[in-house]
């Protein structure tokens, strides 16, 4: 199947399977003339870099409910969408949020640039989302390649390459198919079939639109691909997390606005080193005077590292940094904390 055939072949599978995506155009409405919105193109993207779609749907629909433009989101307070992205992981792609619905409202008047170039040159803005923003919101003939359609491609072409190192010629693969007919349809389709149909596990590869043209398929291996290096042992931290409660009111403090979770509302912690915490350094650095219960210690695991986080229990009248709220404020805190305080419950 050559490349025309293989992009026709794909393409009608769009348009009879495309998922209905709260921020998508599907490929009918397109067809008639209607473009996606920028905003709404953009703010799916930096949300799903590091989730699923059921996960990032409801943050979506909370958002552009809040903040229906781009202008919208630009006025917004710091705490204020800090405290709506809890939940989403990535703290940083928060404040990178602000920082480019700023951009765009102060330096070009609410109106997204339409070019891969111009987006790109936005803060916050990476490659991929230049290049999917570009393609799906303003039909720019990009590369768009994320990890489905590098799957896609892996078994397509039976890369051998095991990844992170096969990226490079992922793209590439990818490249050569991207045409002028439809791109911002093309760069969707490759993602839903990597999505629906080319899964990690278990893939569909009888209702596979490119099957016929799969060489991991026509060698009978097809989900042995893309080939993985060994991962390395993922570091492990250590840390002491206090619960302090005044009644039925809970202690927070901002965390520093630089770092992981910065600027967002937690539980008050230590540092999170490589050693473990003693007895006696964990109430050292105790925030409040009075005695802390131990509450037992919980596991949370970052991208970078894992966590063993020790739980501490204590009342306190007065603690002079912290932000007091209520049980039922909680649930915008980031997971880790949200752990904590359950442990402590």
């Amino acid at each position: 199947m050559n490349a025309a055939a293989l992009r026709s072949a794909l393409l009608s599978w769009y348009d009879a399977h495309a998922r209905a995506l709260p921020w998508r155009v599907g490929p009918a409405e397109h067809a008639r003339g209607v473009r996606a919105d920028p905003y709404r193109v953009w703010l799916s993207e930096v949300m799903l870099q590091q989730t699923t779609v059921p996960h990032a749907a409801p943050y979506f629909l909370e958002f552009t409910r809040r903040w229906p433009t781009v202008t919208d989101l630009a006025r917004a307070a710091d705490p204020e969408v800090m405290a709506a992205w809890a939940g989403l992981g990535y703290y940083a792609r928060a404040r990178n949020l602000l920082a480019c619905a700023r951009a765009v409202a102060s330096l070009h008047g609410g109106v997204f640039p339409d070019t891969e170039a111009g987006l790109a040159a936005l803060p916050g803005v990476g490659p991929y989302t230049a290049a999917a923003v570009a393609a799906i919101a303003f039909d720019r003939p990009t590369n768009v390649v994320d990890g489905n359609v590098e799957r896609v491609m892996a078994r397509l072409f039976a890369v051998e390459t095991p990844l992170p190192s096969a990226k490079p010629e992922l793209k590439r693969l990818a490249g050569g198919l991207v045409g002028e007919e439809r791109p911002g349809d093309w760069a969707q389709a490759l993602m839903d079939l990597g999505a629906t149909v080319c899964r990690p596990k278990g893939p569909l590869c009888d209702r596979c639109p490119l099957a016929d043209a799969c060489a991991a398929r026509a060698g009978g291996a097809a989900e042995t691909y893309p080939r993985r290096e060994a991962k390395a042992a993922r570091p492990r931290r250590y840390g002491v997390a206090w619960v302090v409660t005044r009644g039925e009111e809970v202690a927070l403090v901002r965390r520093p606005s630089k770092g992981l979770l910065g600027g967002m509302l937690g539980l008050p912690t230590t540092d999170w080193r490589s050693e473990p915490w003693s007895e006696a350094d964990a109430r050292a650095a105790s925030p409040v005077g009075g005695p802390c219960a131990a509450a037992g210690e919980i596991e949370h695991v970052f991208t970078h590292f894992a966590l063993s986080l020790q739980v501490r229990r204590a009342e306190a009248e007065a603690f002079e940094t912290a932000e007091w709220t209520g049980r039922e404020g909680l649930g915008a805190l980031p997971s880790v904390f949200l752990k904590a305080v359950r442990r402590a419950s």
